[in-house]
């Protein structure tokens, strides 16, 4: 898979985010979570890198098989719904 801008923003965002497991980044990009953590060394500077890395590192939430929830997650109910990376205007 070539990985356009947009996807290579996508998949940086979706590792950053606490609660996006790498199996949501594999079934969507078909990334497995070493070439996940490849990507983010190559595009990332080296001190977000290590701060990413930090993060991450044994974040049940990053791991779907560490998680204690099944299904689902917190959402705010002031969070506005997103639609194709886009934020809805209410």
């Amino acid at each position: 898979m070539i990985l356009t801008d947009r996807n290579l923003d996508r998949i940086i965002e979706m590792a950053w985010e606490d609660r996006t497991p790498f199996d949501a980044i594999r079934w969507q990009f078909n990334l497995k979570e070493q070439e996940v953590i490849e990507l983010m060394r190559k595009e990332l500077k080296p001190k977000s890198f290590r701060l990413w890395r930090t993060r991450v590192q044994g974040r049940k939430t990053k791991h779907q098989k560490l998680r204690d929830f099944g299904s689902g997650r917190f959402k705010c109910s002031r969070q506005r719904h997103i639609t194709h990376n886009s934020i809805s205007k209410r």
